[in-house]
């Protein structure tokens, strides 16, 4: 025999011996719960998939003198892996005394001895077969707690213990296979599933009180480590009652993706109770007081009643998951023990539930007061429409208050059928082409081309046109920009141009000069140039105006616009203030109707 580690040779002889009679058994993973052989047995749960092992009394002392072994099987075409929860045997110089020993009958394989002082060096050990065989031996002794022992197929690589507790990770989200058979294992969990899980509970035993997974099958479990809070409080579901916890550094939350309160549409009940009080008032315990939510008193059954039921129609087919139960809640101390449950598709054909093993009708644990809520899971969950309650044991009366949680059943749309590609025939060119880079691009889907070619359209005349909106723009712009500098800003009425116009004064018509008409006088101002007044920039001359230049305001008549200002204080600065022209004289004025002559190039500026 071929040894994972160091055998003594009576350790060896003994096990051979165990091994032949754990031969005569057969493979216990494909037998029935429990089923295993010899006196040092413990707490055992045995599938397929997943299990659970220890030894008599653990997490106690072992007793002398025992044996027992387990023949651990894996379906076809996977291997086993082991989780060492706890290995706490006697030492002894090899593990004479008391042992843990495994081997692989199809190879001939041993793992161990294993005692206190010769533990396995990894908590998970990976074996290359899909059957092993599990030995314990004990002699005579003084301490030692014995063994627990988790089994999974290779399928689940994150197989843990079910003594691993939320302490022992530091990520903030957590995802493990838990195996069966953690409900029963001695460890504290504080909290309940809505607030959550102090970090120092046991994560499997947790993870089976909040529903996420079923005891007899174990399963996946996703968690996330949330910031702690001040108190836990104790709740009771899936058969587990957790503990009132105080402040911790983290929690546990678990996940669950279909865990709403579903709506009832309408209650039923085979019969209900007619109260009549001492003092003569009337009191109906009917099946719409069974709502949870409902305040006061519940629904109760008639008294006597042999076959009480509960009904609940969801209006349609929903996904339940799991069900609160409550009793009377009121002075009465009412409530339901256990019970069963059942489903109909259409209110007549009813179907058990059976849980998991689907082999007997599962019987649910209820209330233990009639103040308390109690939660239990259905895993695998039901789809039905209709939802039956059927109480076996109850305190007094039968008194119930329900609610159902769950989610829409989620439509799958059916797998198109596979049909196989027939390959087309390729001819092989009769000269071989000529090597080309590739150019790097995008893989276009050809399913989605056409609506990716459509956006691209869609997206180039976008841009198309908003360049001709820029471009027509920029065109408009230059036009009225050309017409400004022709009319060089006559039409805006100052009297002074801008030097950077263009245009010159002799394009300028005639009509459009400002003249002014004075009257000679001794004291002609136009022989004196002071720079008090300012000269204007446009000065036309003919035989009826003076030579010079004036000061005076012209009129509007004669084409001056005054500007939109009120003062010289409005503007300073930017226009000239003109005094007001004086009369002109009659008998001064010339009256000369002849084309006067034109004036000489010095006479103005």
């Amino acid at each position: 025999m071929r040894a994972g580690g160091r055998t003594a040779p009576g350790a060896l002889v003994l096990a051979l011996a165990l091994l032949r009679r754990c031969l005569l058994l057969g493979p216990l993973g494909l037998r029935s719960a429990g089923a295993q052989d010899g006196n040092g047995c413990g707490h055992t749960l045995l599938t397929p998939h997943s299990g659970t092992l220890s030894s008599k009394n653990y997490p106690g002392t072992y007793p002398n003198h025992t044996m027992c072994c387990w023949q651990l099987q894996a379906p076809p075409g996977t291997s086993l892996l082991l989780a060492f929860g706890d290995v706490d045997l006697e030492p002894s110089e090899h593990c004479a005394l008391s042992s843990l020993l495994l081997t692989d009958p199809q190879t001939g394989t041993a793992y161990g001895p294993y005692c206190r002082n010769t533990i396995p060096s990894a908590p998970l050990l990976v074996t290359n077969s899909s059957t092993v065989t599990v030995l314990f031996n004990s002699t005579s002794h003084r301490s030692g707690r014995g063994l627990l022992l988790s089994y999974a197929t290779s399928q689940h690589p994150d197989l843990v213990s079910c003594l691993v507790r939320g302490t022992h990770y530091t990520r903030e989200y957590v995802s493990v296979y838990c195996p069966a058979g953690c409900k029963d294992i001695h460890g504290d969990i504080w909290g309940n599933p809505s607030q959550g899980y102090r970090d120092t509970s046991v994560l499997c035993k947790a993870a089976v009180h909040a529903g996420v997974i079923a005891d007899e099958l174990g399963g996946q479990v996703t968690l996330s480590r949330e910031k702690g809070i001040t108190l836990y409080e104790s709740a009771f579901a899936n058969g587990l009652r957790s503990k009132r916890g105080s402040l911790s550094e983290k929690r546990l939350m678990f996940h669950k993706a279909c865990d709403d309160v579903l709506e009832v549409v309408t209650f039923n009940a085979s019969s209900w109770w007619h109260e009549v009080g001492v003092l003569g008032q009337d009191r109906a315990w009917v099946a719409e007081r069974a709502a949870l939510s409902t305040t006061g008193h519940s629904w109760a059954a008639e008294p006597d009643a042999q076959a009480a039921w509960l009904e609940l129609d969801l209006g349609t087919r929903r996904n339940v998951t799991g069900i609160i139960t409550k009793g009377s809640s009121e002075q009465h101390d009412y409530y339901v023990t256990s019970y069963h449950v059942s489903s109909s598709r259409d209110g007549k054909n009813w179907r058990p539930y059976r849980g998991s093993s689907g082999q007997e009708e599962k019987v649910f644990e209820g209330n233990a007061d009639s103040q308390g809520e109690v939660s239990n899971a259905f895993i695998p969950p039901i789809i039905a429409r209709y939802i039956r309650v059927t109480p076996q044991s109850w305190h007094q009366r039968v008194a119930l208050k329900v609610a159902l949680v769950g989610c829409h059943v989620a439509r799958v749309r059916a797998p198109r059928p596979y049909v196989p590609s027939v390959p087309k025939e390729v001819l092989e060119p009769t000269s071989r082409p000529a090597s080309r880079t590739p150019i790097p691009g995008i893989a276009l889907d050809p399913e989605k081309a056409g609506s990716t070619l459509l956006v691209m359209l869609l997206i180039g005349g976008f841009v198309l046109f908003c360049s001709c909106l820029l471009l027509l723009a920029f065109l408009c712009h230059r036009k009225r920009k050309s017409a400004a500098e022709l009319n060089c800003g006559i039409t805006k009425g100052y009297p002074k141009l801008e030097s950077s116009q263009v245009c010159s004064l002799q394009s300028l018509p005639a009509s459009s000069l400002a003249s002014f008409p004075m009257a000679p006088m001794p004291g002609d101002l136009s022989r004196t140039h002071s720079p008090e007044y300012a000269e204007p920039d446009l000065v036309q001359v003919n035989p009826c105006s003076q030579t010079g230049s004036s000061t005076f305001k012209p009129l509007v008549e004669e084409g001056y616009t005054l500007p939109l200002v009120l003062s010289h204080y409005d503007v300073p600065g930017k226009h000239h203030e003109y005094a007001e022209p004086l009369p002109p004289e009659p008998d001064e004025r010339d009256s000369c109707g002849t084309q006067c002559p034109a004036p000489s190039a010095g006479s103005g500026r």
